[in-house]
């Protein structure tokens, strides 16, 4: 992540309480420190500390709004940031080892698939490693571009057990099809409210948030955890306008998170480990799992081979474990697609799953 050293100066000096503990937690000099940020309250125009006989250093107000702002700017960035890494990845692997598989993968935006792609290129020996080429996107968009063959699988989630004449069915069926796609189990996670810390609005559910008019942030058109909202809101009788905020869409859980964080939203869904990154509470409110898509003719390709190998390794397994509210269930398996989505019914000719 690309950042500017101004904001860890700020962070340091303002954790620690003076210029001397800021400069040590730096490993600086507390010259350097002192000069640095007199030269940008010089370039700024603005004072960045407040000094007061006694007291611990703190920020200005100006100061405050210029941390808030880098955290917005990295939280709304980091799925383009993720996005490029992943393709500068990309193009080394090819140029430079044949030997690595590369697998294009186009996912809703999740902690578990960035931490997968991490551990792929360390595979068991040279041979077998593996290079996700990752493009985050809505659900709906991953689904679409695998099947314009723009990637090789897609990542998208819906509520575990979910129904027949849902939001999910309308949203995911029409871009699916029995004894074309084929589901690969990778994960169950949860989804919840993000709110400040100590729930100061005591939000148990999404009544709540409409009931005490919490300001609410939501997820862009496409992406799967505004197709999970608007079933959850299905489910208790709510309309879209109950939510303040329904129309504020956000690009990740990151961004919905620091929005809580800086106190402009009281609430936002989304995932445990967003809301613990963020210093955030997190209010559990469903479970769902997260598949895997590939056509059917993919399946015996290299690195699709690999990558169920790799979701299937005890080694794995424990990775994911360890993500707040994460779980493996039958990663790296080819499933029955009409059990995981239970949408279709055939009376008359049987078309295989």
């Amino acid at each position: 992540m690309v950042r500017n050293p101004l904001i860890d100066l700020l962070q340091a000096v303002s954790n620690q309480g003076s210029i001397s503990g800021g400069a040590r937690a730096l490993g600086l000099s507390y010259r350097h420190v002192w000069g640095e940020l007199k030269r940008w309250e010089n370039e700024l125009g603005n004072e960045l500390m407040v000094w007061e006989k006694g007291q611990s250093a703190r920020l200005t107000d100006f100061a405050a709004k210029l941390m808030w702002a880098e955290r917005q700017a990295q939280a709304r960035l980091a799925p383009q940031i993720e996005a490029l890494r992943a393709e500068l990845e990309r193009s080394f692997a090819q140029a430079f080892d044949d030997r690595v598989h590369v697998l294009t993968l186009y996912a809703s935006h999740d902690e578990a698939i960035s931490s997968l792609r991490e551990i792929a290129l360390r595979g068991p020996d040279e041979a077998s490693r593996l290079h996700l080429d990752v493009r985050f996107t809505g659900s709906v968009d991953a689904i679409r571009a695998l099947n314009e063959g723009r990637c090789v699988m897609a990542g998208f989630h819906t509520l575990e057990n979910s129904s027949p004449k849902t939001r999910s069915e309308r949203t995911y069926k029409p871009l699916l099809q029995p004894g074309l796609h084929k589901i690969i189990g990778f994960a169950r996670r949860t989804q919840g409210l993000m709110v400040a810390p100590g729930n100061p609005l005591a939000l148990r559910s999404l009544s709540d948030v409409a009931t005490r008019h919490a300001r609410f942030a939501n997820r862009a058109l496409g992406s799967g955890t505004r197709v999970v909202l608007d079933e959850l809101l299905d489910q208790a009788n709510l309309n879209a306008t109950a939510l303040s905020g329904y129309d504020r869409a956000e690009p990740s859980h990151a961004a919905v998170a620091q929005l809580v964080a800086s106190g402009q939203c009281d609430a936002g869904l989304g995932i445990a480990a967003a809301a613990q990154h963020a210093g955030l509470d997190f209010v559990p409110l469903v479970d769902e799992r997260y598949h895997l898509v590939c056509l059917k003719s993919a399946l015996e390709q290299p690195g699709v081979q690999q990558l169920r190998q790799l979701l299937q390794t005890p080694d794995w397994q424990a990775r994911v474990g360890v993500i707040p509210g994460y779980a493996s269930q039958q990663s790296g398996e080819v499933l029955s697609m009409r059990k995981v989505l239970p949408w279709w019914s055939f009376s008359h000719k049987k078309v295989p799953a």
